[in-house]
């Protein structure tokens, strides 16, 4: 299985982005995690293979979690960004394969800095 995560960068408080996680494999479900700096890593969103979200209690009503299952793909719209926003982002997948079964992969992580 691989992940090919997309659409970091730098923006100004307020501002927008939105990441994108390409995938390989039968995929089940799809989330995004993000870590700080002397931070745990914490769940952003998460959506099941039936379209089911679950959102952070931080980015709940800015954040919206989508995927594109033809293209095995998984989106994250930011909005109304806030410093604290700043880590670096990681997409998870867990994905089924003949030879392990389901498992979870990671992401190689894509920075997001938001400037106040």
């Amino acid at each position: 299985v691989q992940l090919q995560a997309s659409g970091g960068g730098l923006v100004q408080a307020g501002g927008s982005l939105r990441l994108s996680c390409a995938a390989s494999g039968t995929i089940n479900d799809m989330g995004w995690y993000r870590q700080a700096p002397g931070k745990q890593r914490e769940l952003v969103a998460s959506i099941s293979s039936r379209g089911s979200t679950r959102y952070g209690d931080s980015v709940t009503g800015r954040f919206t979690i989508s995927r594109d299952n033809t293209k095995k793909t998984v989106y994250l719209q930011m909005n109304s960004l806030k410093p604290e926003d700043t880590a670096v982002y990681y997409c998870k997948v867990n994905a089924w394969t003949p030879t392990r079964g389901s498992n979870d992969y990671w992401g190689q992580g894509t920075q997001v800095t938001v400037s106040s």
